[in-house]
């Protein structure tokens, strides 16, 4: 492929959106309908809360848990493999749940292998986007992460649909040869190369180690593929620390915690909305038509959201936005439990759809600002990997909340908390943050003399006004060199 000096903002990149926006469809989309199943599931296996709850959890920790995995043949193998390899792992898991015979092996299809293949499609993906846009980033995010909004608004109610005219089997033997759509959205993946991808390290060029022969290939080609077997261990070792050094940064580390609170707080809604409008009274329609709702206002959160963040006004303040959304939803949860009639529900699917496509949109753009994006599709493959756990624990939790207490209000109280502490947390962290910097420049102005601080606690001190880089970077290599300079 060429090699762009940049994003190219445009041209293909449009249908890598579109790609994106299918591939969310066929996955996040799919994974939500799965609720719609959830009352059929537990009448058909005389199963409780907490058991049946375990199907939907699975779907979403295969999927977030093996999402490094998808990054990694995204990034030495090709985007396009590992999507249409995805596509085809989750239809066959689709196809086989519709011949289950008991909870276990729904757990197995529809849960692990289901889960696995939109893992290997929907990070590398995102990532895709990432690297041909740039100045509209925020808006093609809005654009392809839509697809979670409007594929729920057009997938409940014909899932519903399917389960009355052939029963849960059939509809997920209709939803399985959909979701082999994937497959075509992969072909739509054309890598690009940007001028930072190529970058090799000079400072492992210059070892001892690695024979001249070596050196050559790591300056012909990328550093980090796997597939040259006369690579030495220790440039494996070299490329896995440096595609994933992002992991040390604070701002990744306080980020990854944050998602770790919020995942687990919007988890058990998307399980829970339909049975819990059921156990107030609301028809099986109705039910179904408030997932409707929540996904096309998912639609307008995504896309409103992303264009508003692109604003000179606003792009300096994504985290901000972003973090907003985050505690809307957790007091839209609060809420919940006293909306006890289909009239409430609907200004809560309105609320908590737009809010989700709100932050959700936002997730890839700020991981991008924190962590660069040439190291983007590894850090969102840790980013949905964080997802995991709380997706794993968090509905069955909920669910044996609601089996002991015979109430949804401690299921959702909890979530709206979770979401509210991740909110809190990177709130907490920016300002922290902001008054850091600021109290360095006023200490700055003060002496007159630029301060540089080590990781070991050192600080040293340079009588000029300004550094230019090579003089940083020299500092970062050797402090005792620069103090003879």
């Amino acid at each position: 492929s060429p090699r762009h000096a940049g994003p190219p903002d445009g041209g293909w990149g449009w249908m890598i959106v579109a790609g994106c926006f299918l591939v969310t469809i066929c996955t996040r989309a799919v994974t939500r309908c799965i609720s719609i199943f959830f009352v059929e599931f537990q009448t058909y296996f005389g199963q409780d809360y907490a058991r049946t709850a375990w199907i939907h959890s699975i779907v979403d920790c295969a999927t977030m848990l093996c999402a490094p995995l998808g990054s990694l043949i995204s990034n030495h193998v090709s985007c396009q493999v590992g999507i249409m390899l995805g596509g085809l792992l989750a239809s066959t898991g689709l196809i086989l749940s519709s011949f289950a015979t008991s909870l276990e092996h729904l757990y197995l299809s529809l849960g692990v292998l289901t889960g696995l293949g939109f893992a290997l499609c929907y990070s590398p993906a995102i990532a895709m986007v990432g690297k041909y846009f740039n100045k509209k980033k925020a808006l093609a995010y809005g654009i392809a992460m839509s697809g979670s909004g409007i594929g729920t608004f057009i997938l409940a109610p014909v899932v519903q649909l399917l389960i009355e005219q052939f029963s849960w089997r059939g509809a997920l033997l209709i939803l399985g040869g959909f979701v082999l759509n994937l497959c075509v959205c992969g072909a739509l993946m054309r890598p690009i190369a940007l001028k930072e991808d190529h970058k090799t390290a000079p400072e492992f060029l210059e070892q001892d180690y690695v024979p001249k022969a070596q050196k050559q290939d790591l300056k012909r080609m990328s550093v980090c593929s796997p597939l040259i077997k006369a690579w030495s261990h220790e440039c494996i070792c070299y490329c896995s620390w440096k595609e994933y050094d992002f992991l040390l940064m604070p701002g990744f580390m306080v980020l990854a915690v944050s998602v770790l609170f919020m995942a687990y707080g919007c988890s058990p809604l998307f399980v829970y909305l339909v049975p819990y409008a059921l156990s107030v009274g609301v028809s099986h329609h109705q039910a179904a038509f408030l997932m409707s709702i929540l996904g096309v206002i998912d639609i307008i959160g995504n896309i409103t959201f992303g264009w508003l963040t692109d604003r000179r006004c606003l792009k300096k303040h994504r985290h901000f936005c972003y973090l907003f959304a985050v505690g809307m939803d957790g007091l839209c949860c609060l809420f919940l439990p006293v909306l006890q009639n289909f009239p409430l529900l609907v200004p809560f699917s309105f609320t908590f759809g737009y809010f989700d496509g709100a932050y959700v949109t936002l997730i890839p753009v700020v991981t991008a600002d924190v962590v660069g994006t040439s190291s983007l599709s590894s850090a969102l493959g840790v980013v949905c990997f964080l997802h995991a756990i709380p997706y794993l624990v968090s509905p069955p939790v909920a669910g044996w909340l609601v089996d002991t207490t015979g109430s949804y209000t401690a299921s959702f109280l909890l979530c709206g908390f979770s979401m509210i502490f991740s909110s809190m947390l990177l709130c907490f962290a920016r300002l922290a943050k902001k008054i850091k910097r600021t109290h360095l420049r006023s200490l700055t102005n003060d002496t007159g003399t630029k301060q540089h601080i080590w990781t070991n606690g050192a600080i040293a001190y340079s009588v000029t006004a300004e550094l230019d880089q090579k003089d940083v970077e020299f500092l970062a290599a050797d402090t005792n060199s620069y103090s003879n300079r």
